[in-house]
């Protein structure tokens, strides 16, 4: 930071140079022309084909062992003809009760495999209360959805289309008497499950096509493999900063044997503390959930009220789980902004900002989330180093991403300047004084 107080932005291009393939990299998606700002599905599928197989292989950097016996459930293993039927279905607006929303909707190819939103539009217009998480890599996962209610990812798939505000169909009779249209269907699912078209066989397909969606070769991992090229030498501090000062490590730890960089747990980082009285949510949950907490209503209470901002408590109910949310993969992060699970962070110079102040104070915080006091050159070295994390595939959208972000934080980064991130106070002292003490 220079005298004036403001960040030194000219530097940030250079401190973010990538050694980046740019001839193995998909250029820049066209603007999008389908429903919901989404690309349109053709050219989603054309660009899907740039982009992966339809291999039954383990994924590389993935232990075979692990793929079989862990990522792909007994019962659904991985055959060209389910994922082909899981493919058709991912793109098939049918599975929305208009007509105009399918998986890929909101998880776009063009867009990392998300629909780059704060929140997710549904049918009707409709507007959830989270943001998509990418599709890539959610094979890896532990459990599904920003509160782990959905713990496989054949149940995750099917929820979406049951939901009234996200593709509507009433029951499954409904969504299956949508695609029944189709004379291809009968066919594919017979070939794929050996019967005759079903619910629990359409989400166990489109299971089995996002289980192709691995993408884990980025600038970092040929870093680690000994590269030291790979990295420029600001994110190699960034690396350093990532698992030392800065703690992200705590949480998003990443090796070969967890190589999204998550801990699969559920934290409370004080983003919903912002404008919610936990309190009084956790009591009205509480009195929701009395009569029955099967997934559907979880999930309705996931999305389309204010009880969405408990996070892991309504499928938990447990006084700790209380604004937690899951910890989300850095894997690819260059390009899935917005950030959080309400999108409310735009750009990762937001998210460091965010936790460099030590997260928002709120009863319920997670014991890790202290002030880090990060400089701005350090916060700039870590910034660089998440955007090795990027799969090379996606180079361009990449550093177009970066350029895009560094241009937004250049204007406004409303965490930026806190008292708590340099510990010129401390937390206890704003919970006892309030804003209005330490001015």
């Amino acid at each position: 930071m220079n005298q004036s107080g403001r960040a030194r932005t000219p530097r940030i291009a250079a401190l973010l140079g990538l050694a980046m393939a740019a001839s193995a990299s998909i250029a820049e998606p066209v603007p999008p022309t389908g429903p919901h700002g989404a690309m349109a599905l053709d050219a989603q599928q054309k660009r899907l084909n740039q982009l992966v197989t339809a291999s039954t292989a383990p994924p590389p950097g993935i232990d075979p062992v692990a793929w079989a016996s862990i990522y792909v459930p007994p019962g659904n293993e991985l055959t060209a003809d389910r994922i082909a039927l899981g493919r058709k279905l991912y793109f098939d607006v049918r599975l929305s009760k208009d007509g105009t929303v399918a998986c890929a909707t909101c998880h776009d190819a063009s867009r990392g495999f998300t629909d780059q939103r704060n929140v997710s539009e549904g049918i009707g217009d409709h507007l959830g209360r989270r943001s998509s998480p990418t599709t890539m890599n959610a094979a890896l996962f532990q459990s599904m959805f920003w509160d782990g209610r959905a713990v496989t990812l054949e149940d995750q798939a099917k929820l979406p289309i049951l939901n009234p505000i996200e593709m509507g169909h009433p029951d499954a009779a409904s969504a299956m008497a949508g695609i029944a249209a189709d004379p291809a269907y009968p066919g594919l699912f017979q070939k794929a499950y050996g019967r005759a078209p079903n619910y629990d066989d359409l989400g166990r397909a489109i299971a089995s096509f996002e289980r192709t969606l691995i993408f884990l070769d980025a600038p970092f991992d040929h870093f680690a493999a000994g590269d030291t090229k790979a990295i420029s030498p600001a994110a190699q501090r960034g690396l350093a900063l990532f698992n030392g000062k800065a703690r992200c490590v705590s949480c998003h730890m990443i090796n070969s044997s967890n190589p999204l960089g998550t801990d699969n747990l559920f934290h409370n980082i004080g983003v919903s503390a912002r404008k919610q009285n936990f309190e009084a949510l956790a009591q009205q949950a509480l009195g929701a959930l009395k009569d029955g907490s099967d997934v559907d209503a979880l999930d309705k209470l996931a999305l389309q009220t204010d009880m969405s901002e408990l996070g892991r408590f309504i499928v938990s109910r447990k006084r700790g789980d209380i604004g937690a949310f899951k910890t989300e993969q850095l894997r690819n992060v260059g390009i899935t902004a917005p950030y959080m699970h309400d999108g409310s962070l735009r750009t990762l110079w937001d998210v460091l900002d965010h936790y460099n102040k030590g997260g928002e104070t709120n009863p319920y915080l997670d014991g890790g989330i202290e002030p880090l006091n990060l400089s701005e050159d350090e916060i700039n070295d870590v910034v660089a180093f998440l955007f090795t994390l990027t799969d090379t595939r996606f180079a361009a959208q990449n550093e177009a991403a970066m350029r895009s972000q560094q241009a937004q934080a250049a204007k406004k980064r409303p965490f930026r300047d806190n008292a708590l991130a340099h510990r010129e106070v401390l937390p206890f002292e704003q919970r006892v004084l309030g804003p209005a003490g330490l001015k």
